[in-house]
C-alpha cells in the first residue's frame, strides 16, 4: 500500500467538526477522527472544545466538551481515557477506560477491547492513529517532534504486536499539527534532528531570520512512522497554527503572549462486533 497525504474527509455532527483519514475510515469494526475545537462551550482564549482539564478553562466546561467528543463516537466520556502526556515513549496497555485519577505518564495506549476511546490531546503536536483491522487492536500515540526522534510510533506498533497485531495489517493515520511554513527552530534544533533517524535536509527551509529554519513536524513523524515497517500511514496536512478557527496552538499562544490555550482531541474506538 502507499503512504498518501490528504486533507481528511470533514465530518459534523452537532456542531461538532472532525476529521478522518481515508484509509482508517475503510476499516470495519473502528471509529476514529481528529476533532476540531469546534462545538464546545468553552469561552476566551479556551474557546470552544477544550478537552484538557489541565488548562486553566473552567472544569464544568471541560467536562461538557469531552462528553461532546465522545458523542461523536457514539459514546459516554466515561469510556474516553486520555493520558497524562509527558513527550517520552512510554505505551499504556488498556484492558479497560481509566479515570482521570487513574491516568499514567504515557505518550501512547494501546488496546483490544472494543469500547475503550483511546485519545489524545493536542495543541501543534502530532496526533497518531493505528488500528489492526484483522486482529482488532488500535494504539494512538502523542508525537511532537521528542517522542517522534525518540521512536514513540516504533514503540506504539510493538505494544499492538504483544496484543496480536501484525505490522503488515496496521493502518496508521497522522493527523493535524503545526505545519513547516508556522514552526521555525533554531539551528541547534536542526542539527539534532539531522543527527537522528530519518533526519534530512529536505525538511528543512531556510527562515527569513538568520540561523533559524521552517521545520516539517508532520513530514518527519510520516517518515518515522513509515519506517515502522507497518502497511501503510496516511497523512491529515493540517496546519494547527495557521488554522485557527479549527484548531488550537501552543504556538500561536506564545507569539501572542496569551497565558493559556486549548487542546483538541484526537481518538480512535473498537465497535463491538
Amino acid at each position: 500500500m502507499t503512504h498518501p497525504i490528504t486533507v481528511g474527509i470533514e465530518r459534523s455532527s452537532n456542531g461538532l467538526i472532525w476529521f478522518e483519514a481515508e484509509r482508517l475510515s475503510g476499516n470495519d469494526g473502528v471509529r476514529h477522527g481528529f476533532l476540531s475545537r469546534k462545538g464546545g462551550v468553552s469561552d476566551g482564549i479556551h474557546g470552544g472544545l477544550n478537552v484538557r482539564f489541565g488548562s486553566d478553562d473552567d472544569k464544568n466546561r471541560v467536562a461538557e466538551n469531552r462528553a461532546r467528543a465522545a458523542s461523536a463516537f457514539a459514546t459516554d466520556a466515561q469510556n474516553l481515557t486520555t493520558v497524562y502526556q509527558v513527550h517520552g515513549t512510554d505505551v499504556a496497555v488498556l484492558d479497560r477506560p481509566l479515570s482521570r485519577d487513574e491516568a499514567p505518564k504515557a505518550d501512547a495506549m494501546v488496546t483490544d477491547r472494543p469500547g475503550i476511546m483511546l485519545g489524545i490531546l493536542t495543541a501543534d503536536c502530532t496526533p497518531v492513529l493505528f488500528h489492526d483491522p484483522v486482529a482488532g487492536v488500535i494504539g494512538a500515540c502523542h508525537s511532537g517532534w521528542r517522542g517522534s526522534y525518540g521512536g514513540i510510533s516504533a514503540s506504539t506498533v510493538a505494544a499492538m504486536e504483544k496484543l496480536g497485531a501484525k505490522r503488515e495489517n496496521i493502518t496508521a493515520a497522522v493527523g493535524p499539527c503545526i505545519a513547516r511554513k508556522s514552526y521555525e527552530v533554531d539551528g541547534a534544533f536542526r542539527e539534532t534532528i539531522l543527527g537522528g533517524p530519518e533526519g534530512s535536509d529536505d525538511l528543512f527551509d531556510p527562515s527569513v531570520r538568520d540561523g533559524h529554519f521552517m521545520f516539517d513536524l508532520p513530514e518527519y513523524v510520516r517518515r518515522r512512522t513509515i519506517a515502522t515497517g507497518i502497511a501503510s500511514v496516511e497523512l491529515v496536512a493540517r496546519d494547527t497554527l495557521a488554522e485557527e478557527d479549527l484548531f488550537y496552538s501552543y504556538r500561536r499562544t506564545t507569539l501572542r503572549k496569551e497565558p493559556d490555550y486549548g487542546r483538541q482531541l484526537s481518538a480512535i474506538m473498537l465497535t463491538e462486533a
